[in-house]
C-alpha cells in the first residue's frame, strides 16, 4: 500500500493560474469586514476562544521561537491528534526544530495542546484574509507547511508558496461529497493545488479524487492514524476510577451523535437488565448536547452520572455521561470494548484508531464512508466489526478477539519515519 519514498512535484515556475484562482484571490480583501462580523457572531454564540480571537486574525499569541519551524495544518481534533507520529518522527530526524500546529475548530484548542509531543506550539488558524494571513506569515516565518486530511485554505496557500515556503498536502483525504463540491470550482483547487510539492493521499478513493482535480498523479501513503502515539491520560484519576470502578463490565460509545446514542441506549437497556454490572461510558462529539442526552437518557430509564458534575457511577447507575472535553485516553483506558461513534447516521464514521492504539477491538455502525479503508483493514485483522442497532447488545456480549494491532502500528510508525525524510528533503532542496 505504502509508496514511500514520494515523488515531489516542481513548483518553482507555475503556469499562468485560471480565472478561478484569480477571481478568488481579488476578492479576498473584500472579505475583511465579512470575516470581523463572522468572528464577532461566533464568538457571542461560544464558537470562539475569546482569549484567542486575536489568532483568527493572525495576530499570534506565542513567539516564535529561534531555528528552524515546521507549520502544520489540521482542521479538528482528531485531525490534528492524527499528526503526532509525524512529528515525532519529523522531531527524531531534526531534534532542533520546532513544530508549529494550527487548527480551526474550538473544541481542539486545549486538547491538542494537552496532546502533543514537547516542542510543539498550538494556534488558530487565521482566516483567509490577506491582512491575517499575511500577518501570520510574517510572525512565523514557516521554513516547511504541511496541511493534511481535507482543509485546504487557497489564499494562504498561496501567499506561503509565494514567500518561497515548500508546502506538501499529506495524510490528504477527499471522499465523493468533498470531491463533487469542489469540482464545480475545479479550476480554484487544480491551481491551488499545483503549489504542493507533494501531495500523498490516505486511500484510494482519495488518491483518485485528487488526481482528478489536480491533473496530477496522487500517490497512496499509509494513513497516519495506525501510528498514533496513545492519548494522554491522568494516571492518578485513573487508578482512582478504576478503583470505584471495580467489577463493572464498562464499555464506551464515543465520539457519538444522536443516532449513535439511539442504539447505544438501546443496548445498555437490555445489558443492565440481564447484569447491572454493565456500565456504559458515553462520550458525546459536544458536550454541550449533555442536556439533550440527559433527556434521552431518562426516557430510556436509564439512571445515569454526570462527569461534568463531578459524579462517580454507582451501582444502580447503567450510564456516565462523559460531557467533558479531553478525556478520551481515560475513558478508552477504563473500557474493554468501543462502540466508535459517527457510525450509525450521515457523519460517516470517526477515527477507530485511538481506541485500537489502546487495545480495544471496536464495533461500528454501516455508516462508515470517511474511514471506509480503516475499517477494512480492522476488519481483516478481526479488530472491527459491524453491528446494528438490533445485534450491538449480543457483539458487546461476545467474547473479545484475541489479535492486537501492534504490527499494524510497528508498520504505520516506520512508514511515518519515512514520510518525515521526504518532507525534511523540501527544506532541502529549497536550501
Amino acid at each position: 500500500m505504502t509508496q514511500i519514498p514520494l515523488a515531489r512535484h516542481d513548483t518553482a515556475a507555475p503556469a499562468r493560474d485560471g480565472w478561478q484562482l484569480r477571481l478568488y484571490l481579488a476578492l479576498r480583501p473584500l472579505l475583511r469586514p465579512v470575516a470581523v462580523l463572522a468572528l464577532r457572531r461566533r464568538l457571542k454564540r461560544g464558537k470562539e476562544d475569546p482569549a484567542r480571537m486575536g489568532e483568527k486574525q493572525g495576530r499570534a499569541s506565542l513567539p516564535r521561537p529561534t531555528g528552524p519551524l515546521i507549520w502544520m495544518h489540521a482542521v479538528g481534533l482528531g485531525e490534528a491528534l492524527a499528526l503526532r507520529p509525524l512529528i515525532t518522527a519529523l522531531q527524531a530526524a531534526r531534534p532542533a526544530m520546532t513544530v508549529l500546529v494550527t487548527s480551526t475548530a474550538r473544541s481542539a484548542a486545549q486538547v491538542v495542546a494537552d496532546n502533543l509531543p514537547p516542542d510543539c506550539l498550538h494556534q488558530s488558524l487565521p482566516l483567509d484574509v490577506p491582512a491575517y494571513t499575511r500577518r501570520f506569515l510574517d510572525h512565523w516565518q514557516p521554513d516547511l507547511a504541511i496541511w493534511s486530511e481535507q482543509d485546504l485554505w487557497p489564499g494562504l496557500i498561496c501567499d506561503a508558496h509565494a514567500r518561497g515556503v515548500p508546502l506538501a498536502y499529506v495524510n490528504a483525504r477527499m471522499n465523493a461529497d468533498a470531491h463533487a463540491r469542489r469540482d464545480r470550482v475545479r479550476g480554484l483547487y487544480r491551481d491551488t493545488l499545483r503549489r504542493f510539492a507533494l501531495i500523498a493521499a490516505q486511500d484510494a478513493q482519495s488518491a483518485d479524487h485528487i488526481t482528478r482535480l489536480s491533473g496530477r498523479a496522487v500517490p497512496l501513503m499509509r494513513a497516519l492514524k495506525p501510528a498514533a502515539v496513545p492519548l494522554a491520560v491522568d494516571a492518578s484519576e485513573r487508578a482512582r476510577l478504576q478503583g470505584a470502578l471495580q467489577g463493572r463490565r464498562i464499555w464506551v460509545a464515543a465520539p457519538t451523535h444522536r443516532q449513535d446514542e439511539t442504539a447505544a441506549l438501546r443496548a445498555q437497556a437490555q445489558l443492565f437488565a440481564q447484569d447491572p454490572r454493565w456500565l456504559l461510558i458515553l462520550a458525546p462529539r459536544l458536550p454541550s448536547r449533555a442536556p439533550e442526552i440527559a433527556q434521552a437518557l431518562d426516557a430510556a430509564g436509564l439512571r445515569f452520572a454526570q462527569r461534568s458534575a463531578g459524579e462517580v457511577p454507582g451501582p444502580d447507575a447503567g450510564v456516565w455521561l462523559a460531557d467533558t472535553f479531553g478525556e478520551m485516553g481515560l475513558w478508552y483506558r477504563l473500557a474493554s470494548r468501543a462502540l466508535i461513534g459517527g457510525s450509525f447516521g450521515p457523519v460517516q464514521g470517526h477515527n477507530p484508531w485511538e481506541a485500537i492504539c489502546l487495545g480495544l477491538p471496536v464495533l461500528h455502525g454501516p455508516n462508515i464512508a470517511n474511514f471506509a479503508a480503516d475499517y477494512a483493514q480492522l476488519q481483516a485483522e478481526g479488530l472491527a466489526r459491524q453491528v446494528t442497532a438490533q445485534t450491538l447488545a449480543q457483539a458487546l456480549d461476545a467474547p473479545p478477539p484475541r489479535q492486537d494491532a501492534s504490527a499494524l502500528v510497528a508498520a504505520a510508525r516506520a512508514d511515518a519515519d519515512a514520510l518525515a525524510r521526504d518532507l525534511l528533503a523540501l527544506i532541502e532542496a529549497q536550501a
